[in-house]
């Protein structure tokens, strides 16, 4: 599975302003609202279903990403929204370091195999230093985009 294939292009921000766990959240949620990918009646429901997914356990894993995920019924096929903080999110990270990139998947809770198949590819990307690093440094959306064509392009590469 290729990243852009399910990063939903209008729900990028390349400088988020929140600079706390569930600001980001809201944000990010809200670029999916405003994106369409989710029904304003929706939105307070997927805010309080990704908090409480990382209430249990944050999804702030270290090396300044975080990947929150939630399933969901109303969701027809895998969303992925990106925030990019230049100053830092205290995110609860596993490591204790802020997070800089946030990669919001949504996707539908009928389909367990498609949401592995985009963690794996989200973690792909982001398990690569260098990748982070020119995430950390993009300041626009089309920054962004060229970034994970040219990431979705080095992992089809034989």
């Amino acid at each position: 599975m290729k990243l852009r294939e399910i990063v939903v292009e209008d729900a990028i921000i390349p400088n988020i302003e929140s600079n706390d766990r569930d600001g980001v959240i809201n944000s990010l949620i809200d670029a999916f609202v405003a994106a369409g990918s989710i029904e304003p009646s929706l939105r307070d429901e997927f805010v309080k279903a990704v908090i409480k997914r990382e209430n249990r356990g944050s999804t702030g894993f270290g090396h300044g990403v975080a990947v929150p995920h939630v399933k969901h019924k109303a969701i027809e096929k895998m969303a992925v929204a990106i925030g990019v903080s230049h100053k830092g999110i205290d995110f609860n990270s596993l490591d204790r370091q802020p997070v800089h990139s946030v990669f919001l998947l949504l996707s539908p809770e009928d389909r367990p195999e498609d949401h592995l198949d985009a963690m794996e590819a989200i973690f792909g990307h982001l398990s690569q230093e260098t990748f982070r690093r020119f995430l950390q440094q993009a300041h626009t959306t089309e920054d962004i985009l060229t970034l994970l064509d040219e990431a979705d392009a080095q992992t089809s590469a034989p």
